[in-house]
């Protein structure tokens, strides 16, 4: 079945495209009003999608070619018209030419198109998978992956097997090679800007991975570097980065308002870096992200981490998000990678929000628990073939 999408500024237009390319057995799948442009909210154009699909046997069989038309007008002593393309008004509002596909296009499409229906039915019962595939792609859904990114490679391991054999090991080669294709393109220079803001809900480990940078920073890149707190919720997570500021011999300030906040970084104006810690709050509540502009200057020298635990539904990751929406995230970190054996999530936000990770946490020691978030680490241990070394 050949199914396409057609725009035009009314429902009789769009049936009139569809008529001229589809004929007149062509059923209707769905429709819609969308409006566009505008000015403040007013003045958009309305127009009308429609949804048609046919069968390509009654399409071909059927509908009259233009020639054989011609012929029919020419003996009804009708002046012939000339052989056209169907117009189509695109979302502009413009006029666009719409060439007639050949029976080979056509069943090229239909081909497709069950194909890709099949292998949706096949992801919702692998068992119908042959042997390596099936092994492959119980392990992506065991990982909670993308359901399109897993009917993409599903696809693209059938196309690729040789008389329904492929090995485990050109699996896992495709998988890696398609994964690594979608997601963002990552810098090799972390924290480009002075100012280091980690923020994030409670309880996914903030101030620990915060000291973890901040370790980093001064043991291995020689970096002078500073605390900020403004977790003035609870008294234990300043003793905690107090603790930590000690063993590095690095000051900590604690900003209770925006006042505070702006005399520290006027403090720590000659250090190279500075660290900024957060209180971690109901991120269902609106209010904390109000809260911390409050205290916090958002400005231009600022890059802003979003900490999101791994232990956690992606569903309510999203929701931290969102509720973030109004500062500039500039990377995640995920945490707490040793508590969970599903790491899509990872694939799954970064590609659906182009927001790259920078790190990944997996304990609470103190520098060591951490590494860089690089896309061929979070690809193998999506797969499951990570090798056992640590990132540089």
């Amino acid at each position: 079945m050949k199914i396409k999408k057609y725009h035009a500024p009314s429902m009789n237009q769009a049936m009139e495209q569809i008529r001229l390319e589809l004929g007149k057995d062509a059923v209707i799948l769905n429709s819609r009003v969308l409006y566009s442009g505008g000015f403040l909210g007013f003045f958009k154009k309305r127009s009308i999608e429609v949804v048609a699909a046919i069968d390509p046997q009654s399409n071909i069989e059927q509908l009259p070619s233009l020639k054989e038309k011609q012929k029919k007008s020419h003996i009804s002593n009708v002046t012939p018209f000339k052989e056209i393309s169907p117009i189509k008004i695109n979302d502009f509002g413009n006029k666009e030419i719409l060439h007639h596909p050949t029976q080979e296009t056509v069943l090229k499409e239909i081909t497709d198109l069950k194909k890709i229906v099949k292998n949706i039915n096949v992801i919702n019962n692998s068992a119908l998978l042959s042997g390596n595939i099936k092994k492959m792609i119980d392990r992506l859904k065991s990982q909670d992956l993308d359901h399109d990114a897993v009917t993409d490679i599903v696809i693209l391991l059938e196309e690729s097997a040789i008389d329904n054999e492929i090995s485990y090991e050109e699996c896992i080669a495709l998988t890696k090679n398609y994964l690594l294709s979608k997601l963002p393109i990552q810098s090799d220079i972390l924290f480009q800007k002075k100012y280091i803001n980690v923020v994030g809900p409670t309880g996914v480990g903030k101030t620990t991975t915060l000291a973890k940078l901040a370790a980093e920073s001064v043991l291995k890149h020689k970096k002078k570097v500073a605390f900020i707190t403004t977790d003035t919720y609870r008294i234990a997570a300043i003793d905690q980065l107090k603790t930590y500021a000690k063993i590095l011999n690095v000051p900590i300030e604690i900003a209770y308002n925006l006042e505070d906040f702006k005399k520290a970084t006027e403090r720590f104006s000659h250090y190279d870096l500075v660290f900024i810690d957060t209180a971690g709050r109901n991120f269902r509540n609106p209010d904390y992200v109000t809260d911390l502009k409050d205290i916090i200057s958002f400005d231009d020298e600022m890059e802003t981490f979003l900490v999101l635990s791994l232990a956690s539904k992606q569903s309510d990751m999203e929701v931290i998000l969102e509720q973030f929406s109004l500062i500039n995230i500039s990377h995640f970190i995920f945490t707490k990678v040793d508590e969970t054996a599903s790491y899509g999530a990872m694939y799954n936000m970064m590609t659906k929000y182009k927001i790259n990770a920078a790190y990944l946490t997996n304990g609470q020691n103190v520098p060591d628990d951490i590494e860089k978030a690089q896309s061929s680490i979070i690809v193998e241990t999506i797969l499951g073939v990570r090798v056992n070394e640590r990132s540089s």
